[in-house]
């Protein structure tokens, strides 16, 4: 069962390349911020992945709520620093 998390992880690790090249070649700053946003909820889920693999799926679950709020936090905090600085 391990192999098959561990190949669920390793195509999810591919899958992430697609939000990195928005992030990288975003036609504008907020196809990047929703590119950010997307490598976070994956490498969310890439935690999580790696605590069944471990067998200590409930110490990983309190990273991966951390790393939630923080995600959604700096998500935020981008949006309005973006929208603040297009309107000046």
């Amino acid at each position: 069962m391990n192999t098959f998390f561990m190949i669920v992880a390793g195509l999810l690790a591919l899958v992430l390349l697609i939000p990195f090249y928005r992030v990288y070649k975003g036609p504008t700053v907020f196809d990047r911020l929703l590119g950010a946003a997307a490598i976070g909820a994956k490498t969310i889920t890439l935690v999580l992945l790696f605590g069944l693999v471990y067998g200590r799926l409930d110490m990983f679950v309190d990273i991966a709520l951390g790393y939630a709020i923080l995600n959604f936090v700096g998500a935020i905090a981008m949006a309005k620093y973006f929208k603040a600085t297009k309107e000046a």
